[in-house]
């Protein structure tokens, strides 16, 4: 029997990309799961397909932005399946946009979703995950523990949420909780399209080429198994691992890297 049968998963920003495989993946080990987001249809057609494939699945629309929301999200959760055991703070939005031109409402905006929605919904979860012996994930990035260009509000916001983290274990260390970082690298996702310009506006279409990356499945997988495992980190592609382990020894080497991988993908704002 799977360690995740009739256990209850949270997911934000479940309706497609990394979150929705997540659903998918957990869902499939027997877990009972809520993904939210703010956009209501794309939550249906996504609950629909989980539904689909035998995933016992609610949805719940609502911004993390929003602390009121968030209470919402924990309570419906609660209403519907009485626990919560693992809470993956997914939902995110980056941006492409030199600091010097961005509007700073892109910057608040990138800290609200990013940094303060896996702080509102880890607070108010908190309680059952103490009291299971949960699991709170947060979905980082390359960029929460390296600085990239076109990205100022981007890494802020993720390495706040790891300090956020890092501190939620330590103060936690002989609760039973478990608090796990997970840096993706590049995946397959919407994220990209969605990346706010510097007026605040949505990118449109990616400039990187999605079929090299890593494909949302696969990160999900490593997730579950992250989870299982009580790992305390998980950093993925052998780019991801490289950049992560260099970025403690050399420094100035992984910033060189960077300019130059991202400059090589087009990848940089204009």
């Amino acid at each position: 029997m799977s360690f995740m049968k009739d256990k209850v998963v949270l997911i934000t920003g479940g309706s497609s990309g990394i979150g929705k495989a997540c659903a998918e993946r957990f869902g499939r080990e027997g877990g009972r799961i809520c993904i939210t987001g703010r956009n209501a249809e794309n939550l249906k057609t996504a609950a629909k397909e989980l539904t689909e494939k035998g995933v016992e699945v609610i949805f719940v629309q609502g911004d993390v932005a929003n602390e009121n929301d968030c209470v919402r999200m924990i309570n419906e959760t609660l209403n519907k399946y009485g626990r919560i055991d693992v809470l993956i703070n997914n939902a995110g939005i980056s941006m492409r946009a030199f600091f010097k031109t961005v509007d700073l409402s892109v910057i608040r905006q990138l800290m609200e979703v990013n940094f303060f929605g896996t702080v509102y919904c880890t607070k108010y979860a908190l309680r059952q995950l103490l009291k299971y012996n949960g699991s709170v994930v947060g979905i980082s990035s390359v960029a929460g523990y390296q600085g990239l260009p076109g990205r100022s509000g981007y890494s802020a916001s993720k390495f706040a949420m790891e300090g956020f983290l890092g501190a939620l274990r330590l103060e936690n260390h002989n609760s039973g909780l478990h608090v796990m970082i997970v840096n993706p690298g590049y995946t397959e996702s919407n994220i990209r399209k969605t990346a706010l310009i510097a007026n605040g506006s949505s990118q449109g279409e990616s400039p990187r080429d999605e079929g090299k990356m890593m494909s949302s499945e696969e990160v999900a997988n490593q997730i579950f198994n992250g989870v299982k495992n009580k790992k305390k980190r998980v950093v993925l592609t052998a780019q991801g691992k490289l950049s992560y382990y260099l970025s403690k020894l050399l420094p100035g080497l992984v910033d060189k890297m960077v300019i130059k991988a991202i400059e090589k993908e087009g990848d940089l704002p204009k």
